[in-house]
């Protein structure tokens, strides 16, 4: 099943745990992936693109329990 919801830059921010305009930079410097569309001069993306891309960023692993 896929998840075709439309995110914009508030919805990813709030997903991956940082600022709108992080998610603004990380778009200008071509880190995150284009998006799956644009409209009224606004980019989307799919909720599945970018939970995609979150799995594939360096540094994304499951954490372990913290040690003591």
């Amino acid at each position: 099943m896929t998840d075709r919801r439309l995110w914009s830059y508030k919805e990813i921010a709030a997903h991956i745990g940082v600022q709108t305009d992080t998610v603004r930079s990380y778009r200008k410097h071509g880190v995150m992936p284009a998006p799956d569309l644009t409209e009224g001069g606004k980019p989307y993306w799919f909720a599945d693109t970018i939970r995609s891309w979150v799995a594939s960023r360096p540094g994304n692993r499951p954490r372990r329990g913290l040690r003591t």
